[in-house]
């Protein structure tokens, strides 16, 4: 978790320092003050060969008041200072604490600059490279990755100035003198004020096969997933696609649809964790994909997919069912009556996405009327209407987070 200030916090304490300059020029003044009437006394005596008793009277009295003036003032000097020493072991504690936060955190720290070159870092991130700390700031952190994967992770790096998200990339690492080892790092961006980028704040961890397994990384398809920069979305996000790729989810639902002439939506497909999409798998000119809800994705390239037969073998079936979903959704479009249409994507939507429950079998996406309308080539109106029928009829109900459940007996 990445704190929006640098990695040991600055306190400012500028109040107390400028009440500080206030004594002190007050007590400056006051001593020039007494200075000067101290000479203007001594003029006085050099230049009358007698001195009058009632001014010599009134001079001690004078001095015996300016004196006693310095000495408060010197007097609120010393307790000044004592709060300031106060404040600044305060401040000099909480740095250290702070800095032993950073310094033996569990995960691995490091601050870069734009160029990704090593500014600071924590004992555990030394650790995980096999090197002290004095030997990594200053180098780029691309020297810590195999030469074969340089390449890709300095094009991902260079793409992190266009995002302020969070961005997690899972690389190998090569420690100096020791074994590779998988590891995720986590990103974020700080700009300045004119939003230019002027540090990135990386978090280190190790995730061997099975440390990735166990943290909910990575699943299952491993060999999709790896070495790849997992781009984040938004629930409502629209998500642009490139030609020749093919999007892999790793995290949540997404929407495909297309429009019609007269300009309306039609749902033509749904992916959700383990599923792919892309345009490449498309001839439609329109194909739009929104998310339903926070989507975590990975991109394949059509060329790789080709060039290697592990990962055409485990993305082929992916494939067919993404295309055996767009041919269930043309099948629900086809049919005569709205009604019908409607209790066929009820049914198709019961063996994709169904989960048992108590009363039934509980939808695990949630879809808006207008979903709904668009995947039946109807109106929201007339939907929501055969929605409270069937609700009305006893066939389907909602859950607390408004999820379809179909009745057993449905």
């Amino acid at each position: 978790m990445f704190c929006s200030q640098p990695i040991f916090c600055r306190y400012s304490h500028s109040s107390i320092f400028g009440n500080r300059l206030v004594n002190i020029e007050i007590f400056v003044q006051r001593t020039e003050a007494l200075h000067k009437h101290l000479a203007d006394l001594y003029r006085t005596i050099t230049i009358l060969p007698w001195m009058p008793p009632e001014l010599l009277s009134q001079a001690f009295k004078e001095l015996h008041s300016t004196s006693g003036t310095l000495q408060l003032a010197v007097e609120e000097l010393f307790q000044q200072n004592e709060q300031l020493i106060q404040t600044q072991n305060f401040l000099e504690a909480e740095r250290e604490r702070y800095q032993d936060l950073f310094e033996f955190a569990p995960d691995g720290y490091l601050v870069t600059n734009a160029e990704s070159v090593i500014q600071e870092a924590n004992y555990t991130a030394a650790r995980l490279l096999n090197v002290s700390k004095n030997f990594l700031v200053g180098k780029p952190l691309v020297n810590f990755v195999p030469l074969e994967d340089r390449q890709h992770i300095r094009s991902e790096i260079n793409q992190l100035s266009q995002s302020d998200r969070g961005t997690e990339l899972l690389v190998p690492l090569q420690p100096h003198h020791g074994e590779s080892f998988d590891a995720a790092l986590t990103v974020r961006v700080v700009r300045n004020q004119q939003g230019k980028v002027v540090s990135l704040y990386w978090l280190l961890r190790n995730i061997s096969m099975s440390q990735r397994w166990q943290s909910g990384l990575v699943k299952n398809d491993n060999d999709i997933i790896w070495n790849r920069r997992v781009y984040q979305y938004c629930k409502g996000d629209n998500i642009p696609l490139k030609p020749l790729e093919i999007l892999y989810v790793c995290q949540g639902w997404v929407k495909l649809t297309t429009f019609c002439g007269t300009g309306e939506e039609i749902l033509v497909g749904l992916a959700r964790a383990g599923m792919v999409f892309g345009s490449s798998m498309t001839s439609l000119n329109i194909y739009q994909v929104t998310a339903l809800s926070d989507v975590h994705l990975v991109s394949i390239s059509v060329s790789e997919m080709a060039a290697s037969p592990t990962l055409s073998q485990t993305l082929l079936p992916k494939v067919n069912q993404r295309l055996q979903q767009t041919e269930s959704f043309l099948a629900i479009s086809g049919r005569r009556q709205l009604q019908e249409r409607l209790l066929h994507l009820l049914e198709f939507l019961k063996q994709e996405f169904g989960e048992t429950v108590s009363e039934g079998t509980r939808l695990s996406i949630r879809l808006t009327h207008q979903d709904i309308a668009s995947a039946c080539c109807a109106n929201r109106v007339t939907i929501t209407r055969l929605i409270t029928k069937l609700k009305q009829q006893g066939i389907i109900s909602f859950d607390s987070k408004q999820h379809i459940i179909l009745k057993n007996s449905y």
